[in-house]
């Protein structure tokens, strides 16, 4: 009995240890001019704290997602109406273009003609 405890225990240290190891780890404030040339061209996420996408949308950000315009739809509802958000999260490109749901660093950049690699 107190074997099987113990494997269970093992099993489900186990899978928590892997989840930590594949999980993207942030990339803390160091996509800053990535993150500024999203702003400078009118790239703006609509998002919701409690959507899981667009948590890893911000964390592949790091400290940098500040420089990010963001817009919380829950808090205001009628601009995401009003702009046809119908999924979270939803990118507007300056040119009117919707990229809905998880995008990565790699698409934006080149959705948006903003280098990842700017200082």
């Amino acid at each position: 009995m107190k074997r099987d405890y113990l494997i269970a225990g093992l099993v489900i240290i186990a899978i928590i240890g892997l989840y930590f190891l594949f999980k993207t780890p942030p990339v803390k404030g160091t996509l800053d001019g990535f993150a500024q040339c999203l702003k400078e061209k009118n790239v703006t996420m609509y998002g919701a704290k409690w959507c899981p996408h667009c948590q890893n949308e911000k964390r592949l950000f790091g400290n940098s997602f500040k420089f990010v315009p963001y817009v919380e739809c829950p808090a205001q509802p009628q601009l995401c109406i009003q702009k046809g958000i119908e999924g979270y999260p939803t990118w507007i490109l300056q040119d009117g273009r919707k990229l809905v749901g998880e995008q990565g660093l790699k698409k934006l950049s080149q959705e948006s003609g903003c280098e990842l690699s700017q200082p």
